[in-house]
C-alpha cells in the first residue's frame, strides 16, 4: 500500500538482489484500478537513501553519536522516567504517527496509557482533520467518510470545497474527472485556480476563511426555493427548524457580501447542487484548517443532510485523509481523549475493559493534550518531554520559531523515524525505524479500508520496525503485556478491543481489505455508513455563526497567505526530496501572486522575494500567476528552506485545537 496519501493505492514493490528497483500497480485493486500517481510510481526510490538513519544515536557533549539499541533504550525510558518523577505523570507527551501502521499506533498508544500512564497521546490528525473528527462525530455520529470511492462513479453532481483533489489526492481526483467527462456536474469552491476548477460547471473564488458566509447562503436557497429533501430531513434528522433559522438571514446577497462572490453564482451553486438525485460533498485541509474548522464541518454535515445525500450510493460526505494512515491512527486511539474504536477515556466501563485486557489495575481518566496544546504547555514549562514518532513538526507545525524554541527547551526529546529530519536533528535520542517498505501490518485509507503491508526488504543497518521498539521499550520499563509473535497477534488484540474492527483479522484482509465497521469474522465489511439511521441516531443540524479569520491583513501586513501541497511532494518532503525525480521536477520553494499584485509591488516571475508575518520572514522565489486572486498568496509547506510555516499562525480551533494555517496576514518585499 503506497506510503504517501490516504487514497489507499495499492502495488508491488520489485526488488533485485534485495534492493528495490521499482513498482508495479495492482491491476485488479478497486481503489488505484491499475494507476498511480507520480508520488506512487516513484514510491520506492528514498528506501535505500544514504541518508536513512541505520544506528540509534545520543546526543553527547552537544553532538548526536551512535549508540547500541540497549543504550538508547535504558536512556528513553530512564529520561521519560525522570520527567515523570519530576514534574508529574503527565508532563510527558507521545506523538503517534499517520505514517505507521495500525499496529504501531494501537502500541504507542498502549505504551502511554498502560506503561507510562498518561493520556497525552496524540498524532497529527490534530493538523489536518481533528476538525473532521469532532464536528461529523456531533453531526452523524461517526467522523469517517460516510461512503466508498467507487461512488464518484455513480454520482449526479460533485461540491468540491478546500480541497486540490487532483494534486492532493490524485487517484480520487481522476475519479472525479471520468465523473464529468460521463456527464456528472462539478462545482469547485475554491479561490485558487486548481486544475479541477478548469473542468468545474461553476468555480467559486470566494475569500479565504468565509466558508461558513458560502455555505449558509447555499443553504438558505436550497430551503427558500424548497429545494431541501423533506422526506429525509423529516425521517432521519433532528433540529432542522434551528438550521432554518440561523441561515434564514443569508440572502445571496449577504453571502455575496461575505465571500466576494456573486450572488447568481452562489444561487446557481445551490440549485445545481440541489437539483442532482444523487450528490457529493469533497473538502480536505482548506475546510479543516481553520480557527472555526469545525463550524466549517457542521456546515458540510448540514448540506448534505439538508439534500439528503447521505446512506446512499453516489452521495456522502467525503474528508479527504492527507496522509497514509491518519484514518487509522485516529481508529487507533493516538487521540488524547479516546481509545481504540473512539471510545471515550472518560466512560469507566471501558477504561476498566482496557485495563484488564492490559493487565493493569487502572488507566488514568481525564482527556490528555491535543498536540498543539502540548506544544504551548512546553513552551510554558508545563511539559518537559515528548516522544515523537515518525512526525516532523519543526515543518508540520505552525509558528516554526515558536516549534524550535519548545523543542530545544524540553528536558528530553526522543525521536523515532527513518530520516534524521529537522526535529530529529534537535533530539536527545534517535531511534532509526523502519520504512514502510520493511514491515508488516495494515493501513487504513480515506473510505475507511483496512488492507495489508507486506515487508519487501530488510531494514538499513540496525533499523527496526516502530512496533518492535515500542514493545522494547516497554519491556525496558519493567511491563510485560506487549511480547507479540508479529503485528497479526497486535491485530487480533486490536479487534478484541474495538467493536468497529472485532471481525478483522491480517488473514481476512487479502485481497482488497476490509471496511469498517466490521464488528465480527462473519461480516463482509461496510462500503456505506449511515445507510438506514446515522451512527448517533438521527442526524443532527448544527447551526453556526460566520466568524472572520483569527488575522486579517492590515496596513503593516497587507495580504492573506494560504498554505497547501504540491503534485510532485508531500508533507515535510522527507522522503519526496529524498526522490530524485520528483525533487528535480519541484526543486525549491516558491509563493505564488497575482500578476496585478505584482505589477504593483515591482515583482516579476522568478524574483526572490522576502515574505514576512508577525511571527518570522522567509526568502522564496515569486511565481506570477493568476491561479490565485489579487490580494492572496499560496505557498506549499513542503520545503526546509523556504518554510511556510515560518509565517503561519498558531492560533487555534478552540473545539479541535487545529491551528489556522490557511489564513494570515503577511507582506511582501523584493529582494535586491
Amino acid at each position: 500500500m503506497c506510503p504517501y496519501c490516504g487514497v489507499g493505492c495499492m502495488f508491488y514493490l520489485v526488488s533485485d538482489g534485495g534492493r528495490l528497483v521499482g513498482i508495479e500497480p495492482s491491476t485488479t485493486h478497486p481503489v488505484s484500478r491499475g494507476g498511480l500517481c507520480v508520488k506512487g510510481w516513484n514510491a520506492f526510490a528514498f528506501v535505500h537513501h544514504p541518508d536513512r538513519l541505520t544506528t540509534p544515536l545520543v546526543r553527547r557533549n552537544g553532538e548526536l553519536k551512535p549508540a547500541t539499541w540497549d543504550e538508547a533504550l535504558e536512556l528513553t525510558v530512564d529520561g521519560l522516567r525522570a520527567v515523570q518523577a519530576k514534574h508529574g505523570t503527565d508532563a510527558i507527551m507521545f506523538a503517534s504517527s499517520a505514517k505507521a501502521t495500525n499496529e504501531e499506533n494501537y502500541l504507542l498508544m498502549k505504551l502511554a496509557r498502560a506503561v507510562f500512564g498518561t493520556n497525552n497521546i496524540d498524532h497529527c490528525a490534530r493538523l489536518c482533520h481533528s476538525s473532521t473528527v469532532t464536528g461529523l462525530a456531533e453531526t452523524f455520529g461517526s467522523g469517517a467518510m460516510t461512503n466508498s470511492i467507487s461512488c464518484f462513479d455513480q454520482t449526479d453532481v460533485i461540491l468540491v470545497i478546500g480541497s486540490n483533489t487532483t494534486e492532493q489526492h490524485p487517484l480520487i481526483g481522476s475519479r472525479i474527472l471520468n465523473a464529468v467527462k460521463n456527464g456528472t456536474r462539478l462545482i469547485v469552491a475554491d479561490n485558487r485556480r486548481i486544475r479541477l476548477a478548469r473542468h468545474a460547471d461553476l468555480h467559486l473564488r470566494h475569500r479565504n476563511g468565509r466558508d461558513v458566509a458560502l455555505l449558509n447562503g447555499i443553504m438558505h436557497v436550497i430551503i427558500a426555493e424548497g429545494l431541501e429533501d423533506r422526506k429525509f430531513i423529516a425521517t432521519r434528522t433532528e433540529n432542522y427548524a434551528a438550521l432554518a433559522e440561523s441561515v434564514a438571514d443569508w440572502t445571496p446577497e449577504r453571502s455575496a457580501a461575505a465571500t466576494g462572490l456573486d450572488a447568481g453564482d452562489i444561487v446557481s451553486a445551490a440549485r445545481m447542487f440541489a437539483g442532482g438525485e444523487r450528490g457529493m460533498i469533497v473538502y480536505s485541509m482548506g475546510i479543516t484548517q481553520h480557527s472555526h474548522g469545525v463550524d466549517n464541518v457542521r456546515c458540510i454535515a448540514s448540506l448534505a443532510m439538508l439534500t439528503g445525500n447521505v446512506g446512499k450510493t453516489g452521495t456522502g460526505v467525503n474528508p479527504l485523509r492527507g496522509q497514509n494512515n491518519v484514518q487509522g491512527g485516529c481508529d487507533m486511539g493516538a487521540l488524547p481523549d479516546l481509545f481504540s474504536g473512539y471510545q471515550k477515556v472518560s466512560d469507566s466501563q471501558l477504561r476498566e475493559k482496557f485495563a484488564r485486557a492490559w493487565g493493569v489495575p487502572s488507566l488514568p481518566s481525564e482527556p490528555g493534550l491535543p498536540l498543539t496544546r502540548a506544544m504551548n504547555a512546553a513552551s510554558e514549562g508545563l511539559l518537559q518531554g515528548m516522544f515523537i514518532m515518525g512526525e516532523n513538526p519543526m515543518l508540520s507545525d505552525p509558528d516554526q520559531n515558536h516549534a524550535r524554541t519548545t523543542l530545544q527547551n524540553l528536558e528530553l526529546l526522543v525521536v523515532q523515524d527513518i530520516f534524521l529530519t529537522e526535529t530529529a536533528l534537535l533530539a536527545d535520542i534517535v531511534l532509526p525505524a523502519a520504512c514502510y517498505a520493511e514491515k508488516e501490518g495494515t493501513f487504513t485509507n480515506t473510505e475507511r479500508r483496512v488492507q495489508r503491508l507486506r515487508k519487501a526488504v530488510e531494514p538499513p543497518g540496525a533499523a527496526r520496525a516502530d512496533w518492535e521498539i515500542i514493545c522494547d521499550l516497554a519491556g525496558q520499563a519493567g511491563y510485560e503485556g506487549m511480547h507479540y509473535s508479529g503485528p497479526s497477534e497486535v491485530m487480533d488484540e486490536i479487534a478484541g478491543l474495538t467493536p468497529i474492527y472485532g471481525g478483522i483479522t491480517h488473514d481476512r484482509l487479502d485481497p482488497h481489505g476490509l471496511q469498517w465497521p466490521c464488528p465480527d469474522r462473519d461480516h463482509p465489511g461496510t462500503p456505506l455508513l449511515h445507510v438506514d439511521r446515522f451512527t448517533r441516531g438521527p442526524g443532527h443540524f448544527s447551526p453556526v455563526v460566520h466568524r472572520l479569520p483569527a488575522e486579517l491583513p492590515d496596513e503593516q501586513y497587507p495580504m492573506v497567505l494560504t498554505t497547501g501541497r504540491t503534485y510532485f511532494h508531500w508533507h515535510t518532503g522527507s522522503m519526496t526530496r529524498r526522490t530524485h525525480l520528483l525533487d528535480r521536477e519541484e526543486p525549491c520553494s516558491f509563493i505564488e501572486l497575482h500578476p496585478d499584485d505584482a505589477a504593483r509591488l515591482g515583482i516579476r516571475h522568478r524574483d526572490r522575494l522576502l515574505v514576512s508575518s508577525r511571527r518570522g520572514g522567509v526568502q522564496t522565489e515569486a511565481r506570477v500567476t493568476d491561479m490565485v486572486i489579487p490580494g492572496v498568496l499560496f505557498m506549499p509547506f513542503h520545503f526546509a528552506e523556504g518554510a511556510a510555516n515560518a509565517l503561519t499562525n498558531n492560533v487555534l480551533d478552540p473545539e479541535s485545537s487545529i491551528p489556522e494555517f490557511k489564513v494570515c496576514a503577511v507582506r511582501v518585499e523584493k529582494l535586491p
